[in-house]
């Protein structure tokens, strides 16, 4: 199993500048909820970078265009997705925009855990 985290965002060096850019001077209007949770303006943030570490989770992170690329699929992103013989809703950007902190989002995850093995 899995876990495809699809971030409402664009591949790239140019949409990266742009989006701390609007991190940096408008984030309430920033428009992707899992980015906010797991990345500060700069850099991920720490409690998400130790959980991906810790976890025994087979994680994938990928920008919105790069997962249609790969997979031919597309979602009202972003969202998290659970892959095992398909490719299954596991968060919905809805899911995802009421957890309000990224160890709200942790917790959401270990509570699936063990439908992920």
């Amino acid at each position: 199993m899995k876990l495809i985290f699809v971030y409402n965002a664009n591949s790239g060096k140019l949409n990266t500048l742009f989006d701390i850019a609007h991190k940096l001077l408008s984030p309430e209007t920033y428009q992707c909820d899992l980015c906010s949770l797991t990345h500060g303006a700069l850099s991920e943030k720490q409690a998400w970078k130790e959980f991906r570490e810790r976890t025994g989770l087979n994680m994938v992170f990928l920008h919105k265009d790069e997962f249609e690329q790969l997979h031919k699929k597309s979602f009202n992103y972003p969202v998290i997705l659970k892959q095992a013989d398909s490719i299954d809703l596991l968060l919905n950007a809805d899911e995802i925009s009421q957890v309000k902190s990224v160890d709200g989002l942790i917790a959401l995850i270990e509570q699936h855990a063990d439908n992920f093995t």
